[in-house]
């Protein structure tokens, strides 16, 4: 069959804005989740609208206001006027929701008096004090609710980053030590290990009754907290600013039971199995549902929480989504792992009741696949695996895939390291392959700001969180872009990028196929020494659609021949070249150039 909806999105994509003022205002809201593009952004870092705000009000010192735009780890001016402004550009590349860093207010700047160069600012959003209001470096309220509805007005949908693990560092302890201190060695029970007074009488942790959470009354059971005078009423709602809702057990070191009730980096790790942290959350994160009409929630570090807490939380946001009319509200969770695999997302999923979690083993295997590093195979493994998510492989259609991210660092700089390479035209190849990989295997594609410019970071964290403005931070200034002379040192909001281009067009070839937003995957081929091949199949069953994707991650062409149903008389292209017919019956001979691939959907007729 003719792709009438491919030509539809294509016409779309290329007058958004004209189609923005004509699209009905609620119809945005019928797509499921995995309809969706998303594009994943860090308002500080995407565009100021209102320099105004650079200092967030407060003085003009870097150690109070967080502003330093030179700084990698300072505010840098990026805001929610800026990101509103911009929503053409975004719009423009096929995207249909956009995923921001948290907007809550956060203390300014956190580190270490006895060590100046620890200290960085909140420009991230994960130091939050205020979980009511719009941090004042990106604006206000009143501007987020009509960044929203600019966004709803043009049919995209609007995903908050939340938090519900930690606040910002503000509990410190008497004793001046925070190492990670155990449930076992330091009980409820007693005050500073079992050998101290009795404390908490009667107190039972798995006790979910009111009654007796009522009984922890003493927080000094490993440490004794202490709020510093001027913090103690800094976070909002007011019940935050109570130690007796924290763990305070020191710093996690990642595994085992610190995980869940370690202070996450110091920041003060919220006692989330307590009723009064599940029924708050619940209230402040609804709260931003009933007023804005929000379309989804990426949870931060979902796994350092325990799973009770999300099979309460969830329920609850579903039902406030709902009773906002608000249907398909996405939720996926941070289940942050390293690995080409989708054991440890499923797990976690299986056991918290999430319905959704970011993969990070798509990441992972793209990574190692697109740059040459490892064998096609690894994907192919991969992609059999989604089976094992809750809910079988039709799960597996829902999860929120990317290539990088702000955390790990950018899709480009593992291919420059796995491949061992600074070629930037093979390096452009590859960051293309991935790209097509990204938008026609399964799951939400989710692009990272800035890889649409050629963007290549020089490490994780800070330095992948480059400025799309003119940015003054030397260590991004100085690198290479791929696809362009550019650098970041001018604003990067080129809609004729090679790779802005690309994207909008496998956006648009997305939009149009329900095989490749919905169909489940069938592997068809892969090599399994070096680089070469990766075939699949998606089927869509409810309307019937076949497509067959195989890409060629080898600097040299192939020639393959792969497996398809028998019944198949017909392909089309979608993106690169295919063949009009298959070779023989149940088999397509596909030619692939270098780091290319094909994109074909396949007809009975």
């Amino acid at each position: 069959m003719k792709h009438i909806a491919l030509t539809f999105a294509a016409a779309l994509l290329a007058t958004a804005p004209a189609f923005a003022e004509t699209v009905a205002p609620e119809s945005f809201r019928e797509r499921g989740v995995e309809d969706e593009v998303i594009y994943f952004v860090l308002p500080d870092r995407f565009a100021n609208g209102d320099p105004g705000n650079d200092l967030g009000g407060y003085p003009a010192d870097r150690l109070v206001s967080g502003y330093d735009p030179t700084h990698k780890g300072f505010y840098h001016g990026g805001d929610l006027k800026g990101l509103t402004e911009k929503l053409d550009y975004i719009q423009g590349m096929g995207v249909t929701a956009i995923w921001f860093a948290p907007i809550f207010k956060n203390k300014p700047v956190q580190g270490d008096p006895g060590n100046p160069g620890s200290f960085s600012a909140g420009y991230h959003g994960y130091w939050v004090t205020d979980f009511t209001q719009v941090d004042p470096h990106f604006g206000t309220n009143e501007e987020f609710e009509a960044f929203v509805d600019a966004a709803h007005a043009r049919g995209m949908k609007v995903y908050m980053d939340i938090i519900a693990n930690h606040t910002a560092d503000v509990i410190r302890f008497a004793e001046n030590e925070y190492e990670y201190r155990s449930k076992g060695d330091y009980p409820y029970s007693t005050k500073g290990g079992p050998d101290g007074a009795p404390i908490n009488r009667g107190f039972d942790p798995s006790d979910p009754s009111a009654e007796n959470w009522a009984r922890l009354i003493d927080p000094s059971y490993a440490y004794t907290p202490v709020v510093p005078a001027a913090e103690r009423d800094v976070k909002v709602p007011a019940w935050l600013n109570d130690p007796i809702y924290y763990h305070n057990r020191g710093d996690t070191f990642w595994i085992g039971e610190s995980s869940v009730y370690g202070d996450f980096v110091g920041l003060d790790d919220l006692f989330t199995e307590h009723p009064r942290v599940v029924e708050g959350m619940i209230e402040i994160f609804g709260g931003w549902i009933d007023r804005y009409g929000i379309d989804g929630f990426r949870i931060d570090t979902a796994r350092h929480v325990n799973p009770e807490f999300w099979q309460a939380f969830v329920p609850a946001m579903l039902e406030r989504a709902d009773a906002k009319g608000i249907p398909n509200f996405h939720i996926f969770g941070e289940i942050a792992y390293d690995t080409p695999d989708a054991v440890t997302a499923a797990r976690v999923m299986a056991e918290a009741d999430l319905p959704y979690a970011l993969d990070m083993g798509f990441a992972k295997a793209a990574q190692l696949v697109a740059s040459g590093k490892e064998a096609p195979q690894v994907m192919a493994d991969f992609l059999v695996q989604d089976i094992i998510y809750p809910g079988g492989a039709k799960t597996a259609t829902g999860l929120p895939t990317f290539l990088g991210n702000h955390d790990f660092g950018r899709f480009s700089m593992f291919l420059r390291d796995y491949a061992e390479t600074e070629d930037r035209d093979e390096l452009l190849a590859r960051t293309r392959l991935g790209h097509a990989m990204l938008f026609a295997l399964r799951g939400v594609p989710t692009v990272y700001y800035g890889d649409e410019q050629g963007f290549i970071s020089d490490g994780n964290d800070q330095l992948a969180r480059e400025d799309m403005f003119e940015s003054r931070v030397d260590a991004y200034n100085d690198n290479a872009l791929l696809g362009t002379d550019a650098t970041t040192a001018g604003d990067n909001f080129d809609t004729s990028h090679p790779l802005y281009v690309l994207i909008g067009e496998l956006a648009a070839m997305r939009t149009g196929s329900p095989a490749l937003r919905r169909g489940l995957t069938t592997v068809r081929g892969f090599d399994h020494e070096g680089p070469g091949l990766l075939a699949v199949e998606r089927y869509d069953e409810e309307s019937g659609q076949r497509v067959l994707a195989a890409f060629n991650s080898s600097d040299q062409a192939i020639t393959r021949d792969i497996e398809v149903d028998y019944g198949v008389r017909s392909l089309t292209a979608l993106s690169g070249e295919c063949p009009a017919a298959p070779s023989v019956p149940g088999s397509v001979r596909l030619t692939i150039p270098a780091f290319g691939w094909a994109i074909c959907e396949l007809g009975a007729q």
